[in-house]
């Protein structure tokens, strides 16, 4: 193993994270190697809709194990354990016949552990011991959820994937932003989850669709008030980018009123912020998707929060040929890891 259990580790913090999609798993990637894995535990959303996932919970009656997935990939430890386990888990069974052909590999095992253990909380932990995974994964609900969100006007649209992709529908109108965020019935916490998020001394919301990956998180009945009673620091990773149909021209202040409005009591103590500018010829690119650099308004989050700590660093990496902007796993990491 590249990393045995005996490996000196700078940091021990008691680390939780709250997240989902590439955010999540580059905050996490960059964690377990600094910091002592036993003490990181991934808190992931339960109301996916979409893929493969979403079929799953419509045909198998099991929580969506998507987020849960790309969560242990992250915090394998060895880079050869994760590089296969990467091929056997998006395995997408092509060359099947059949209602299994689509689906991801690692979606039906997690649900096959969900079923043959009675309950997705000890299905998620079967598969962490089966991979021998240190750090710890925790579904943030054990309930079924179905995401809803209110627009400007009035309209309502119901599950993740139709509030995730509505900026994809002919006649989006950015100007009617999402108000309201909210589940469908009682959204009833794991209470493993809650336990862990009051022990924790940092508590950290990866970068992430706002709306449906991030937020909603909040939503779960005593995850606010768990975050509250904490003695944590709360830390919240800005998005890198701006994304049509959930944040289009959203600025730091706009992220920042928007976990106040759901956790309240000024309760983010610092904002991480990245600095690279990219190439005018990649921004037009962008730009073209109607997606834009998210702008630090260091004052007006100031004036919301008079308390908050902004740190802006060099923290991206833009991925040539796959045109991607992403977090780069380790400095991340340190700067939060680094943090007085």
């Amino acid at each position: 193993m590249a990393n045995p259990a005996n490996k000196k580790y700078p940091f021990q913090q008691k680390i939780v994270t709250f997240g989902g999609g590439t955010g999540h798993f580059s905050l996490l990637r960059g964690l377990v190697e600094l910091n002592q894995p036993e003490e990181i535990t991934a808190i992931v959303g339960t109301w996916d809709s979409g893929g493969s996932s979403g079929r799953l919970r419509t045909e198998l009656g099991v929580l969506p194990p998507g987020d849960i997935r790309q969560c242990l990939l992250a915090l394998m430890e060895d880079p050869k354990q994760r590089q296969v386990a990467q091929k056997l888990f998006d395995d997408r069974l092509a060359d099947v016949d059949g209602p299994l052909k689509g689906h991801s590999l690692g979606n039906l095992i997690a649900a096959r552990l969900e079923n043959i253990y009675k309950g997705a909380d000890r299905g998620v932990e079967a598969e962490r011991l089966l991979f021998r995974i240190r750090s710890r994964v925790l579904p943030i609900s054990i309930s079924e959820l179905n995401l809803m969100a209110r627009l400007e006007g009035g309209e309502e649209l119901e599950g993740e994937t139709n509030i995730d992709l509505r900026g994809q529908k002919a006649g989006y109108d950015a100007k009617k932003r999402i108000t309201r965020i909210y589940f469908e019935t009682n959204a009833d916490p794991n209470p493993e989850a809650i336990q862990t998020i009051m022990g924790a001394e940092t508590i950290i919301f990866s970068a992430g669709d706002l709306y449906t990956s991030v937020l909603p998180h909040l939503l779960v009945a005593g995850v606010k008030e768990a975050i509250e009673a904490s003695t944590a620091k709360v830390i919240l990773i800005l998005n890198l980018m701006t994304k049509m149909g959930e944040t289009d021209n959203f600025k730091a202040s706009d992220y920042l009123k928007n976990f106040l409005y759901y956790l309240g009591n000024n309760r983010i103590n610092v904002i991480i912020a990245n600095s690279n500018n990219l190439d005018t010829e990649v921004l037009k690119v962008y730009k073209k998707d109607k997606q834009q650099p998210v702008k630090v308004d260091e004052s007006e989050c100031q004036k919301i929060a008079p308390d908050i700590k902004i740190i802006q660093k060099p923290l991206a990496v833009y991925h040539i040929r796959e045109h991607l902007f992403r977090h780069d796993p380790q400095s991340l990491a340190k700067t939060i890891l680094e943090l007085n």
